[in-house]
């Protein structure tokens, strides 16, 4: 049984204890007059909370809740070019970005404060759940900062503690510094810690929590690849002392990953069931960007990720033929994508998405991403010792493992990958070259291994990055303005516009020349 797999009942409780614990969190968090209170004080109800209830407040509103459902599931991957839409036209697939919505990523943390301020209650877990909130204030300014640049950090989340609801915006190298430092602070507080309750994604176990913190701290790391020359950051002592001192992911059953269960509200988000309706199924269709590399390394992937096209089955091509599936060009004109899907030239998304509750576990970050990382930084000289062929075969193997797992064979399209076949695969796609053409290699395949995974736009993030895959410019779809380039991030949103106009002028002053713009390069990104 996978990790994140605590049983339906299980699950079922922890949801219940979070929801429990969401009524009763207003008595914690908010202050009233004394009249209100003694107005409306309910004798019945609890006023205190428990630090494993918030646990899974947090966590919830992290991962369950950050995956989408349904269109919003994937929306994504439309901005990742894996998908295509065909009810109208749709803004990312056209490279379209607007304001951000990701500021409300920052309200969440003020329970960190609450959940630290009842942990005491057990010596044993305290640091557990402190080591938690450190993660958890990592992971939320890291998505954060990735989308807009400066962000309020050092003065964040203190309206009740000091009264300040117009933080200042820290420099982007000042957040990225912060969230170094809190992974560091949670590694070590899990090293000490004790497994404790509230965890539905690990079961509450420290090891398992410090090995996803250092891998993600690598991931931040290689986020910062152009500042390594930065004395501040040290980015390339921080990564090599992390991989040879620290626990890091062990295998796929590590991913930091959401698992389904047969409840409404509960199903995987684009399935179609009987407990759990979608009716934007029969909108979407698959890149040639994806379909187009699966097809031209024959990775088997492919029958696991797709449905054959129907022009093709209709042509008598089997389905088990790789030249039975046909990818659409996500930059293509509007009427030549729906002509396509009204044809039945396209591959839909593998029908166990639609069919099973539990298609798969959904990832925000990957044990294959960390191999893949790890890759890259031995092609770059950060580390040495194992050979970057030997991370990059692992987190093929990986993805390849994990689709076995969880597909059943009805939907394998009469092919699988056995034990030989995956074995034998990373060398038919060896890397090769110089170092860019091996680094090309290594974001191509964590790209290939992230279809509908990696939901907090991890593949946008990686092309921004590094330019790979290649996502093609069409000047006359392409949304943005000017039409000859991509855009590069989003907006601030006009409500931190409206409430803290000052600080946000400040902040796009120092970094885009008072231009809030989305083609404006933010710092790491110089």
């Amino acid at each position: 049984m996978s990790p994140f797999q605590t049983g339906t009942m299980s699950y079922k409780k922890t949801i219940h204890i979070y929801l429990t614990a969401m009524i009763l969190l207003g008595s914690v968090v908010t202050s009233c007059t004394k009249n209100f209170d003694s107005i409306n004080t309910n004798p019945d109800k609890s006023t205190t909370s428990r630090a494993d209830w918030l646990a899974a407040s947090l966590l919830t509103s992290v991962t369950s809740s950050d995956i989408s459902t349904q269109k919003s599931f994937a929306q994504p991957f439309m901005l990742g070019k894996y998908v295509l839409w065909t009810e109208n036209q749709e803004s990312y697939q056209y490279n379209y970005i607007q304001r951000t919505s990701a500021f409300g990523r920052i309200p969440v943390l003020r329970n960190v404060t609450v959940m630290n301020s009842y942990a005491g209650a057990n010596a044993d877990t305290k640091n557990s759940y402190l080591a938690l909130g450190h993660f958890i204030r990592a992971w939320q300014f890291f998505q954060l900062t990735m989308q807009v640049g400066d962000v309020p950090y050092s003065e964040a989340v203190q309206g009740e503690s000091t009264g300040n609801i117009k933080p200042k915006y820290d420099t982007q190298k000042a957040v990225f510094m912060g969230i170094l430092n809190e992974l560091d602070t949670a590694n070590a507080l899990f090293a000490s810690g004790k497994d404790f309750a509230g965890d539905f994604i690990y079961s509450g176990s420290v090891d398992k929590w410090r090995r996803l913190t250092n891998a993600f701290e690598l991931h931040v790391l290689m986020n910062l690849y152009k500042k390594t020359a930065d004395p501040d950051i040290n980015v390339i002592n921080r990564f090599k002392d992390i991989v040879t001192n620290r626990p890091l992911m062990q295998s796929y059953t590590d991913n930091f990953a959401v698992t389904y269960i047969n409840s409404a509200g509960y199903c995987y988000p684009w399935s179609n069931t009987a407990v759990q309706k979608n009716a934007f199924v029969i909108y979407p269709m698959i890149s040639s960007t994806l379909i187009d590399l699966l097809k031209a390394s024959q990775d088997r992937r492919l029958f696991f990720y797709a449905e054959p096209a129907a022009s093709q089955i209709t042509a008598g091509v089997q389905a088990s033929d790789f030249n039975a599936y046909i990818g659409v060009e996500p930059s293509a004109a509007f009427s030549v994508t729906t002509s396509a899907h009204s044809t039945g030239k396209f591959s839909d998304f593998n029908k166990r998405y639609v069919d099973l509750y539990n298609a798969e576990p959904v990832s925000l970050f990957s044990y294959w991403e960390q191999q893949f990382i790890l890759a890259e930084a031995t092609v770059r000289g950060w580390i040495s010792g194992t050979s970057a062929q030997n991370y990059y075969a692992t987190g093929i193997q990986a993805s390849m493992n994990f689709l076995v797992k969880y597909t059943p064979a009805s939907y394998m399209h009469g092919v699988t990958m056995d034990v030989t076949y995956i074995a034998n695969y990373p060398a038919t796609v060896a890397l090769t070259g110089s170092a860019e053409d091996q680094v090309k290699q290594i974001i191509t395949q964590k790209y290939m291994a992230g279809f509908l995974q990696g939901a907090d736009y991890n593949a946008w993030f990686e092309n921004r990055r590094t330019g790979y895959p290649t996502f093609m410019l069409n000047s006359s779809t392409n949304l943005n303005t000017p039409t000859t380039q991509f855009p590069v991030r989003w907006m601030y949103p006009q409500v931190e516009l409206d409430n803290n106009g000052v600080n946000v002028k400040a902040a796009i002053d120092r970094q885009y020349g008072g231009n809030d713009d989305v083609n404006q390069q933010m710092w790491i990104l110089k």
